[in-house]
């Protein structure tokens, strides 16, 4: 049997679900009975999830959490988070409460330059006249976009500057129109865009009239439009910092110990690109959710993240320790290019939810309470690295998944649960001692 169709997306999502579960599954009942118990009840709300995106069968659900006791700047917060891995939201509110007694998190928003370009091919001789058509030109780009531009001026935004770079080292003709702007509390991809492609417009006929092209020249060729999601000029910067003697972690660990032994595996991470993937993912599952939370890109972040964490020409920990005049300090410097207004954040009602939780925030204050929900997870991994292992934490969280996997009932989680306060947690000791319990 085919599985292939015709004119799929026209279908209703009941005879969308019906294919699916016709074609793929043997089980069909049970497939479809699935995709439709995760429907909202409330027609109205599941039809605004059905139109957040294309060809929706049903709804996929991630757990939202919070982590409480974040104190950023003098100001307390409880950070909302969506995500499905175990013990991420613990060890960020356990860090919280951490440093809550030390004086909290300090941030800073460095700057928040966002990019686009307008990618495209001149095959002219002279360098020298494609310039002295750009800065003729230039205003005239800036004059075709007052009507994309007018409403986000009046804010105090807008294009901040259009630069003509010369790319022909790397590829043969290939040139670029590179823009800087200021979106202010929207992320801004919809108006960048906008604008780059009225650009790309304006460029592109401009050129065919400018006198002192050849005819060969006047045929620029527009490859693509497009914002970038790489913005080391978006930056923020989040840190914590207590005199060494107040690192008490335990007993067994002495806190010149614990800083020097922390240090060690920043270090690491600064310098091994095999460790330093794992601990910038470790930063961005607090980062990411967040920024799911918020309702916010987080394909984006990752992308520019991790984009970032390899200028100097090696990938390398986004994160940085040391000790200075008997002071502990942790910090990070992280591009993120956040909204607070536009795309989901006026559309989903948990995005508005977590939104208000926060208190309403500007776009730099969303760049700020991410950053810090990425360095407490950060710290939080790194105290656990250096001190009693990742597993001893993560497993016992990661229990109640093992339990369920195995169609535990209350009764047997709750004596499992008792058992493996003082018992390692691996897969294999669940499974064993839910069969024990069983017989």
């Amino acid at each position: 049997m085919t599985k292939t169709i015709s004119g799929f997306s026209k279908l209703s999502k009941s005879k969308k679900i019906d294919w699916i579960v016709n074609t793929y599954f043997s089980n069909k009942e049970a497939a479809k009975t699935i995709l439709e118990q995760y429907w909202n009840n409330d027609k109205k709300l599941q039809q605004l999830h059905d139109e957040f995106i294309e060809n929706t069968i049903t709804n996929y659900y991630l757990p939202l959490g919070v982590a409480p006791n974040f104190l950023i700047n003098g100001k307390p917060y409880t950070i909302p988070m969506a995500i499905e891995e175990s013990s991420v939201v613990a060890a960020a509110s356990k860090a919280a409460k951490f440093w809550f007694d030390r004086g909290g998190f300090k941030t800073k928003v460095i700057s928040t330059t966002k990019i686009g370009q307008v990618h495209f091919m001149y095959h002219g001789d002279d360098f020298n006249k494609l310039q002295e058509f750009f800065n003729s030109v230039k205003p005239k780009l800036i004059e075709d976009t007052t009507s994309i531009t007018k409403n986000m001026e009046a804010r105090g935004g807008g294009i901040l500057d259009i630069e003509l770079r010369d790319k022909t080292q790397s590829i043969n003709g290939y040139y670029q129109l590179h823009a800087t702007f200021e979106t202010l509390d929207a992320m801004g991809a919809n108006f960048i865009n906008s604008c780059l492609e009225q650009f790309a417009k304006t460029f592109k006929n401009e050129a065919s009239n400018f006198n002192l092209f050849s005819v060969e020249e006047k045929h620029i060729e527009i490859v693509m439009s497009i914002l970038s999601n790489y913005v080391p000029d978006c930056l923020v910067r989040a840190e914590v910092n207590c005199k060494v003697e107040d690192l008490t972690e335990n007993d067994s660990v002495s806190p010149e110990e614990f800083a020097t032994k922390f240090i060690q595996a920043v270090n690491i991470a600064e310098i091994e690109p095999y460790r330093a993937v794992t601990h910038n993912k470790g930063i961005m599952n607090g980062i990411d959710a967040v920024v799911l939370a918020t309702g916010n890109d987080f394909r984006a972040i990752e992308a520019g993240v991790h984009a970032y964490a390899s200028r100097n020409g090696s990938y390398s920990s986004l994160t940085h320790a040391k000790v200075e005049n008997g002071v502990f300090t942790f910090w990070m410097e992280i591009p993120l290019a956040l909204g607070t207004v536009g795309g989901l954040t006026g559309l989903h009602p948990l995005v508005k939810l977590a939104l208000e939780l926060l208190g309403k925030p500007s776009a730099k204050e969303l760049m700020q309470i991410v950053a810090v929900a990425g360095l407490a997870q950060n710290f939080a991994a790194l105290r656990s690295l250096t001190t009693t292992g990742i597993q001893e934490g993560h497993m016992k969280m990661h229990l109640m998944n093992i339990l369920n996997q195995c169609n535990a009932n209350d009764n047997e989680k709750s004596t499992l649960i008792e058992h493996f306060k003082t018992n390692t947690v691996t897969h294999s000791a669940v499974v064993e001692a839910i069969e024990k319990l069983r017989k």
